[in-house]
């Protein structure tokens, strides 16, 4: 296995604008890549550096890329809700390890890095389109687009980053399907305000009535995202299942791997994963047995993190959330292996 490089570009979007309308959208975006065996590393956290609430792992910060190979596949990670690019590094680390080249994006408006604004937490759609775009603007990098094979691209999402690559897959989100949904027995906590940012759907409502952006958003959001660019797609308890009618997820033709904790109870099985795995026809489904649960496939806590942020860093006493964490590892980099041609490394590497 590799040591792994990481790195940050500020990219932005040059057709799209931030919220306060005053700039171009920004794409800041955390990359993980091989490095030499002989860079070396430092022990990254999540949080203030004096008391951090959580733990990343090892990267050699903007070391050289090193590979032996002409081209590496690359895999682009979606966020979860009001969280950071930095949060799926465990993941981005162990495919980078493998020799990816893997890019996350801090989506505008619905990261941890800035203030949080409805229309980030509301217009999701928007997602994918960032990461179309970070997309180009990484194939375009000097460096690191010139070792990427363009044919070997993946994406990989957490929550409502596992809607995102579902609606980069090809997945048409459907309002009032979702609306519907909200309003009928099966109707789940992805209705509800989210616990980051409880005005959300109270600001939300006002913006639709007077912000042009928003508007013309929402007229959108039932169009086609699909990046032909990206060939296969990985979920973690992906969210918004209701958003999707069956019609919205057949266009779906590339594989998607769904995995999901049994004891979630923000994005449920039955109304989220299960009704992924029913829609998408090259989908499969595995779902974790026990008390794993949603904010399982969050970064590994610090003590620190488990007294101010129980909610998202403590997991039930069954559950170790780094063995967790390594089952799910393996499993991405066997289903990018089958699905974008990557040459695994000998046992015991």
């Amino acid at each position: 296995m590799n040591k792994v490089g990481q790195c940050t570009r500020h990219w932005v979007d040059p057709k799209r604008r931030d919220w306060t309308n005053t700039a171009p959208r920004p794409l800041q975006t955390v990359i993980w890549y091989p490095v030499a065996d002989v860079a070396s590393e430092t022990f990254i956290t999540i949080g203030p550096p004096d008391q951090p609430l959580f733990e990343v792992g090892k990267v050699s910060t903007d070391a050289a890329l090193h590979t032996t190979e002409s081209s590496l596949p690359c895999v682009v990670l979606s966020h979860g809700t009001g969280s950071s690019a930095l949060q799926l590094a465990w993941l981005g680390i162990a495919l980078a390890a493998q020799g990816y080249v893997v890019a996350a994006v801090n989506h505008h408006g619905n990261n941890s890095l800035e203030p949080y604004t409805a229309q980030g937490f509301m217009l999701w759609w928007e997602r994918a389109q960032d990461l179309s775009v970070m997309l180009d603007q990484l194939l375009a990098d000097e460096v690191l687009g010139a070792v990427i094979d363009p044919k070997r691209i993946g994406a990989a999402g957490f929550s409502l980053g596992g809607y995102t690559v579902i609606a980069l897959a090809g997945g048409r989100t459907d309002l009032q399907a979702f609306t519907d949904f909200c309003h009928s027995s099966e109707r789940d906590a992805t209705c509800e305000a989210q616990a980051e940012f409880p005005e959300m759907l109270a600001q939300f409502e006002q913006l639709k009535l007077a912000n042009p952006s928003v508007q013309a958003s929402l007229q959108r959001h039932h169009a086609s995202f699909r990046d032909p660019r990206v060939r296969a797609v990985f979920t973690l308890a992906p969210a918004l299942g209701g958003a999707f009618t069956p019609a919205g997820l057949a266009e779906i033709s590339i594989p998607v791997a769904i995995v999901v904790g049994e004891a979630d109870t923000l994005a449920p099985v039955v109304t989220n994963a299960q009704r992924f795995a029913n829609g998408i026809r090259q989908s499969e489904l595995t779902i974790l047995s026990g008390q794993v649960g949603h904010y399982t496939f969050l970064s590994q806590s610090t003590p620190q993190g488990k007294e101010v942020f129980p909610h998202y860093c403590l997991d039930h006493p069954s559950i170790d959330r780094g063995s967790v964490h390594k089952q799910v590892e393996q499993m991405a980099i066997k289903f990018f292996a089958q699905h974008l041609t990557v040459q695994l490394p000998p046992t015991g590497c």
